[in-house]
Order: structure tokens, then sequence, then C-alpha cells
């Protein structure tokens, strides 16, 4: 007798359910290990536009040293802090006297800076410029604000980068004295004060080293409203508070004005510390780890200190 024999199957037209699954597990775990791996892409990426930047803010202040035989200073007129009484001073940031040396002559024109009063000039003073805003962070959506220091309810500009005014430090749990006085504001021992217009600082006067002394930094506007390039006050930082200094120690977050006494620093979005101008034109990340004591004798252009890189 001969035995019967078994239709062959036809093609199949669709997955199993088993299989489908594990397809889809393996393409949940393939996203999951690309995700992180183009994170880490674009915060190199952005990290790397940043570096620029500073290093553009750095190479035009020397420029402008080159020209002026000083470095801009700032004007921050100091007998009012609110709008009602800057907008009708000329407290020009340092930032602003920078402007031609950015490529933004025709902003500096039309704005007169030095010129004009705040309020004069109030239709520029929104203005956002690519080479103040780091990418890591969300300045630029940010912008103009209308919550700056001194100057609420006035949209103004931010920015993530400020001069540094050194390590003297009156105010909040990191005050630090330095030679007979705390007052970094307006005597410090950095290359920027907030009125340092009258007597700005020179080449000469960095004797600790231009390749040893910070010349400006990271901010992030979010957190503190003392962040805004055309207006003194919003362009300096101290270096006596530490680095990526982000909430209060019960874990809330600080008001970006009044608590100002304890945010008035240098802070990124970039995992692990931030980015540095120095003086002589390099750009170099630092730790947010970094002791204090050395950050801040980066952060002085006098002291006397000996710093080598390998402790940064």
């Amino acid at each position: 007798m001969t035995p019967s024999r078994r239709p062959c199957p036809g093609p199949r037209l669709a997955f199993t359910l088993i299989e489908l699954l594990v397809v889809i597990a393996i393409i949940a775990v393939l996203v999951g290990l690309l995700v992180p791996a183009v994170q880490k892409v674009r915060e190199a990426a952005a990290r790397m536009s940043c570096q620029n930047n500073l290093k553009q803010i750095v190479v035009a202040a020397h420029h402008f040293h080159d020209a002026q035989r000083h470095f801009p200073g700032n004007s921050q007129d100091e007998g009012g802090w609110n709008w009602n009484y800057q907008q009708n001073r000329r407290s020009w940031s340092w930032l602003a006297r920078l402007l031609p040396y950015l490529e933004q002559d025709p902003l500096h024109t039309q704005a007169k800076i030095d010129t004009n009063t705040l309020s004069q000039s109030l239709p520029y003073l929104s203005t956002g410029l690519s080479v103040f805003f780091c990418p890591s962070d969300n300045s630029r959506s940010l912008n103009p604000s209308t919550n700056r220091a001194n100057l609420q309810g006035v949209p103004i500009a931010t920015s993530n980068y400020k001069g540094v005014t050194g390590d003297c430090w009156c105010w909040g749990t990191y005050a630090e004295k330095c030679a007979s006085h705390c007052n970094g504001l307006t005597s410090g021992n950095g290359v920027f004060t907030r009125g340092d217009i009258t007597s700005p600082r020179r080449m000469a006067d960095i004797t600790d080293g231009t390749s040893n002394t910070f010349f400006a930094g990271e901010d992030i506007p979010e957190i503190s409203a003392h962040c805004t390039w055309p207006y003194a006050n919003g362009t300096l930082s101290t270096c006596a508070i530490p680095p990526n200094v982000m909430k209060k120690p019960n874990g809330t977050s600080y008001d970006p004005y009044t608590d100002w006494p304890e945010i008035y620093s240098f802070r990124s979005r970039h995992p692990g510390g931030l980015q540095f101008g120095f003086a002589d034109g390099s750009v170099r990340f630092i730790s947010a780890s970094i002791p204090l004591p050395i950050y801040r004798a980066l952060a002085t252009i006098n002291g006397g200190e000996v710093v080598a890189s390998s402790d940064y």
C-alpha cells in the first residue's frame, strides 16, 4: 500500500506573534544603545560650538586691546537697581563694547553704545546673538527675557558668557575676603569689575600669566537672572562661589534674582563641568569637582598663586 503524503505547505504570509515580539525586542535594544550614543555625539558638537564661542569672545577682546591698549570695560551705574533708574543710564557692558570685534559693528552703531542710555537703545537690547548662546543650554529659547536682574519687565537679550571678577565676595555662603576688602563687584582681583570703564585692565596687569588666568566663563540664564549681554551687571560673575552650583542644599531651586549672593557665579549644562576662556585665548574644560582654592586662584590676575594644569 502506498503511504499517503502530506501536502506541502504554501508560503507563509506573516510573522508569528513570537517572532514579532522578538523583532520588537531587538529594535528596542538597538534604540536603547543608539540613543545615548547620539546624545553623546550631539553634546560633543554642542560643547565644541560653545568652545568656539568663548574662543571668539576672548580673541575679540585681544583685538580690542590691540586697538585701544586695554580690554573692554563696564560702566555700571550703581545709583539704583531697577529699570526706572537704569533706563536713563549708560550701564553698558564689556560685551556690548566688544560687538565691533565680533562682526557686529552695525548693531553697535545702531544701538549707539556708550552714547545712548539703555532706554534710548531699547529696540536693540533684545537682539539675541549666536556667539553669546551655548547650544547645550536653552538660553536661545529664553530670548528675549523679561526677568533680567535690575531690568525686570523689559525684554532684554540673554547670554551664556560672562567675564570673571576674581574671587572677592562679601555675601552669602561663600564669602571670601581678598586683600583688604571683599567687594569683588566694584574692586575685584579678576579681569573685570562693574565699573572698570574708568580704569580698564591691560594685558600687563595679568601678572599671574595669561595661560593661568580665567577671562570669561559660562552661566545659565534660567538659573541666574544676571545673564544678558547689553547690561554691565549681566555680564560678570565671581569664582568665590564653586562652579556649577545649581540648586539649594535642600534640593529646591534658587530664585534667579533674589538669591544672587549664592548664584552670581559660573555654571553650564555640559556634563561634569564647564568651559572657561583663558586670558591667552585658549579655552579649557574645568571639572565641576575642581578644588575650590585652585578654582579661585585661576580667577585672579595678580595673586601670585602657583597653579599647574595638572591641578585641574
